[in-house]
């Protein structure tokens, strides 16, 4: 007995030597299959993220809810207003149900109201990037097909702007102020001061089931102008189950300074009503004002993206860096020295760095705590949810195949597209109104004849070690600032010039940055003079900050495919130095409104930091 005891332990020691994650791996994946029971087991008897709201509202009422500017909202007070939001939509049958309504609006409490009275009535919500103007703003609410359009006061002039092209479409409009004087648009908030805050009928919703639309979540995708991605209440579930597996109990206090309109913002309150605690909700993140609101709320869970991260390091050292309670910070996109830098600076906050994508069907979450991972590569955890990193040719954009037709499978240590399996366990919910986006990102025969797999349309790479790391993104995206920037409506934008005949668009990096910023190489017309102060007040008009190239270089002719399609891959290669190019160059001068000559002295100050773009 004594001798098999041993050689148990033994064999146990040197499973874990050789294999020292098996048991979170195991872990891991045993979470995750309970994260999809509960899904289902949620889908056949139609319990909703509402549902566990007015359960929450019912257990503990008097519980805070929201914390915002220093006021606090409880549950019950979320549920009056909420009700009250959603009579404003009933009243004359202005609202029916299925309907989709348009939010404009910055992080405040009221945006959270309008999405639960909206679900309260069997209605949902499209969120409009409170950051887009003109053209991409008329888009993204035309391609939700709702009638109905909520904006905040402030946002009152982007509004008016689209107001003619609005009323054409019989659309009614709201402004959240006290009184509206502009004509066609109404008052939201005296409406809903005065709408009753009883409860409503539940016949209200009966139509709704998980697989019916929460939201419409907007992503840049791989092309084009943005789209708009469907989130299911199974799939707002999938997302809330996500953050309890990150180690987020009903005690915490989550901060969330990240817009509302984003996927991570959206999943931190989505979690606070699966968890029953507490959101601390800020309008807009402030690098300088992010610990004091911490201590403040007594903050014990954090949202971040990669950037945010990054600009809490580059603020001034205090000699209360560490104090607050901060416990856990749950994101994406964390560089791995911004990582050591963060944890040895703020104190040991535990960092679940995540990967997926809104529209997607398959995430990954960094639960050894390896920096710079995002998640791990394992054969549980591929054997129930079915993904791979393939061979990707990166110059014609799509994916390298065998002699049968069928594709490759990367080596460890080689960048590969990231693909997932789509079927019942892991739909493809897709775009809406927009089916040849969908089958863009639907791969098919990728290892037999007739399969189908998600393309994230991301590069990613495993190690030696099977840790996962995020590589880059593919086609004609890439990320700055936080933002999915669409290439081909950055080009769109800049080709109204007259004196700019064609533009390629492409993410180029920086060091010590983020993601890639926007550069363009142009060609110009023949016919009109070339215009840096033009060219700047026009990009500034008509493209939000993150969108607009901070660099442009200009050549006579531009490098295309065999399909015509811009040769992006060189030029991103060969970046913005001036000492290796001979093109002019032009730098986004934010402080002298202009773009200006790229010139050593400005180059070297970008590339060491000194200049931040």
């Amino acid at each position: 007995m004594i001798v098999w005891m041993v050689i148990v332990a033994v064999v146990f020691l040197a499973l874990l030597f050789r294999h020292p994650h098996f048991f979170q791996d195991v872990q891991y994946v045993r979470d995750k299959i309970q994260a999809r029971r509960r899904v289902l087991k949620y889908k056949q008897t139609n319990y909703s993220i509402l549902d566990r709201f007015l359960e929450v509202v019912k257990a503990q009422p008097h519980k805070p809810f929201i914390l915002f500017n220093g006021e606090t909202f409880t549950y019950q007070d979320a549920d009056e207003l909420s009700n009250k939001a959603a009579r404003v939509f009933l009243h004359n049958g202005l609202v029916k149900e299925g309907d989709t309504v348009a939010l404009f609006l910055r992080n405040e409490p009221m945006f959270l109201w309008l999405w639960l009275g909206l679900v309260k009535i069997g209605c949902n919500a499209a969120f409009l990037n409170y950051n887009i103007r003109s053209k991409s703003l008329f888009h993204c609410f035309s391609r939700s097909g709702a009638k109905t359009l909520v904006a905040a006061e402030e946002l009152h002039n982007a509004v008016e702007e689209l107001l003619p092209s609005l009323l054409e479409q019989q659309v009614t409009v709201f402004i959240l102020a006290d009184r509206c004087r502009t004509a066609n648009m109404e008052s939201f908030k005296d409406k809903m001061s005065q709408a009753s805050s009883k409860p409503l009928s539940n016949d209200l919703r009966s139509h709704l089931t998980l697989q019916s639309p929460a939201a419409y979540i907007y992503t840049s995708g791989t092309t084009g102008l943005p789209k708009a991605a469907i989130i299911s209440h199974a799939k707002l579930w999938t997302l809330a189950c996500s953050m309890s597996m990150a180690g987020v109990t009903s005690q915490d206090v989550l901060f969330i300074s990240l817009p509302l309109y984003h996927t991570t913002g959206f999943l931190g309150f989505i979690s606070v009503i699966e968890r029953g605690n507490t959101l601390a909700l800020r309008s807009k993140f402030s690098a300088s004002q992010f610990w004091d609101d911490c201590r403040k709320y007594n903050v014990t869970v954090i949202m971040f993206i990669g950037e945010m991260m990054r600009y809490l390091c580059n603020t001034p050292k205090k000699p209360n860096d560490q104090s607050h309670k901060v416990r856990l910070a749950i994101g994406s996109g964390l560089r791995a020295d911004v990582w050591r830098y963060f944890i040895s600076r703020f104190g040991n906050v535990q960092i679940k760095e995540f990967y997926g994508a809104t529209e997607g069907n398959f995430s990954l979450l960094n639960y050894t705590g390896k920096i710079g991972a995002v998640g791990r590569d394992t054969f549980l955890n591929k054997w129930v949810f079915p993904y791979a990193v393939i061979k990707f040719d990166a110059e014609k954009g799509t994916p390298l195949r065998d002699s049968s037709g069928l594709c490759i499978e990367a080596a460890k240590g080689e960048p590969g597209l990231l693909v997932s399996e789509i079927s019942t366990r892991a739909p493809f919910a897709g775009y809406v109104r927009d089916l040849q986006q969908n089958e863009k990102k639907r791969l098919h025969d990728v290892f037999k004849k007739g399969d189908l797999y998600f393309n994230t349309g991301d590069l990613l790479c495993i190690d030696e070690d099977n840790f996962i790391y995020f590589k880059d993104r593919v086609g004609d995206t890439f990320r700055w600032k936080g933002e999915n920037v669409a290439t081909t409506e950055v080009a769109d934008i800049i080709t109204l010039l007259d004196c700019i005949k064609e533009a390629n668009v492409y993410g180029v990096e920086v060091p010590g940055q983020e993601g890639r910023a926007g550069m363009a190489t142009v060609t110009l017309s023949e016919t009109q003079r070339f215009d840096p102060a033009d060219v700047f007040k026009h990009v500034v008009s008509f493209l939000p900050a993150y969108a607009r190239p901070c660099f442009l270089r200009i050549q006579s002719s531009l490098d295309v495919t065999s399909t015509f399609k811009h040769m992006k891959v060189k030029l991103a290669e060969e970046g913005f130095n001036p000492n290796q190019i001979t093109d002019p160059l032009y730098f986004l001068d934010e402080k002298n409104k202009n773009y200006v000559q790229l010139t050593v002295d400005i180059f070297n100050s970008v590339t060491s930091g000194k200049i931040r773009i």
